[in-house]
């Protein structure tokens, strides 16, 4: 490996010494940063005073710039030394593509390895990919180590790639004991194999991992009940590589901060928060920076930094961050704020309901809140309808129409897309 598992944070704290001296030294060869840090003290960048000098990088200043410029003004390898591209994550504007050299390469595929042996999910058997495959880079390296691993590879894809309906009768068929995918994909699979009649909690599917879209506890119950098997979250991002995952013990995600300085800072002052404080994520990836010299990357993530987690392995020396879940998105209905995680999480804790979609519409006097449930083969719908209504009732204060569909129907209707669309606002439309 190019880079072992450090045996101390004393360790840790050495190689990041050294390697934001050469984040902030590739950054200063960028037009991009010019005259930005040009009065930085590069033998003191463990001060923090000096340090934050360093001028936060939003996502706002890369859009602003056309991919032209991107690839002239703020990428510094020549194109002799680029490995791949990866298309950025965001979804706001034309999408930027970042170079990856060789050298890069080297320290992305290590990121991905370590979450086998973080998660615990082993060096043999098969497994299935159901990360979109292509420009995206995730599902495409976590196929690649995988296999450089002895694990052998389903390169299935998204459902754009090989069909929901297909992948679950792969899976039954092929038996892997490994699945990777985003995990709303795993819902959306299981809600598939219900309709087929296929029992994935009695299938060979032993680990699983998500990464790309944020894994509730509510989701993760409903996916590990539905699939027999653990749920592991990883973090990552396309300006750095696979950050980290969770541990065996599933206390939060370790960092391998050998790898990215993180920093988790108070969104209005700019200050580091204390353990366990609500802050902002701030990344410095300090290896995987030879094309694309990030430094002090907003991720826009709210989380929670912790110095410790309780797992008893080599990984105990990278800490631990966890995401905060705060609620992105919302309904208002008749004057009450349905926030769209909370009612997911909340849904998906009633096992009888397989999957849902919630919409509000106007019915031409009264805004109402719309609930489409599909219901498992052994429950009564009318008392699975029922206590839907109530317990929305009770716990958001708006009584909703409770609509029951043909298991299948929702996976029809979401297939293709990356992330299933359960919310709709249908008002404007009316």
């Amino acid at each position: 490996m190019p880079l072992p598992i450090p045996t101390s944070r004393n360790a840790i704290e050495d190689i990041q010494r050294a390697r934001k001296r050469v984040a902030v030294e590739q950054a200063r060869r960028a037009r991009f940063f010019a005259g930005k840090l040009d009065d930085i003290d590069l033998d003191r960048l463990d001060d923090w005073e000096e340090w934050s000098k360093i001028p936060i990088l939003e996502k706002e200043d890369l859009r602003a710039l056309t991919p032209t410029a991107f690839m002239s003004d703020f990428c510094v390898a020549p194109r002799s030394d680029i490995a791949e591209l990866w298309r950025s994550g965001g979804s706001t504007g034309v999408p930027l593509f970042y170079p990856r050299t060789y050298e890069d390469m080297k320290y992305a595929l290590l990121s991905f390895e370590r979450a086998f042996d973080c998660a615990g999910m082993g060096r043999e058997g098969i497994a299935h990919v159901s990360f979109p495959l292509g420009i995206h880079p995730v599902g495409q390296v976590f196929a690649r180590v995988a296999q450089s691993l002895g694990v052998g590879v389903n390169w299935a894809g998204s459902g754009a790639s090989t069909p929901s309906a297909a992948q679950v009768q792969l899976i039954d068929y092929l038996k892997p004991n490994i699945w990777l995918g985003m995990c709303s994909f795993a819902i959306h699979l299981a809600n598939l194999a219900e309709a087929q009649g296929i029992d994935l909690a009695a299938g060979s599917v032993e680990h699983m991992m998500s990464a790309a879209e944020p894994l509730s506890d509510a989701k993760r119950e409903k996916i590990e009940r539905s699939w027999g098997a653990r749920m592991h979250d990883g973090f990552g991002m396309t300006e750095a590589g696979l950050m980290g995952t969770e541990s065996t013990l599933h206390d939060g995600l370790h960092i391998w901060t050998d790898m990215y300085y993180i920093e988790v800072l108070d969104p209005d002052s700019g200050q580091p928060v204390d353990d366990g404080e609500v802050g902002t994520l701030i990344v410095t990836p300090l290896w995987t920076n030879n094309a694309t010299p990030f430094i002090r990357w907003n991720s826009g993530d709210l989380v929670t930094y912790h110095a410790e987690g309780g797992v008893d392995s080599e990984y105990a020396v990278f800490p631990m961050i966890r995401h905060s879940h705060r609620t992105t998105g919302f309904f208002k209905v008749r004057g009450v704020n349905i926030g769209h995680p909370e009612f997911e999480d909340f849904m998906f804790r009633i096992a009888p309901v397989n999957d849902f979609k919630c919409e509000a519409v106007f019915d031409g006097s009264l805004d109402q809140l719309q609930v489409s449930i599909e219901v498992r083969r052994s429950a009564d719908a009318a008392s699975v309808t029922r206590e839907v209504r109530e317990k929305v009732k009770n716990t958001f204060e708006v009584t909703p129409e409770v609509i029951v569909l043909e298991t299948g129907t929702l996976a029809r209707e979401f297939e293709g897309a990356v992330k299933a669309p359960r919310f709709v606002d249908k008002r404007s439309e009316q």
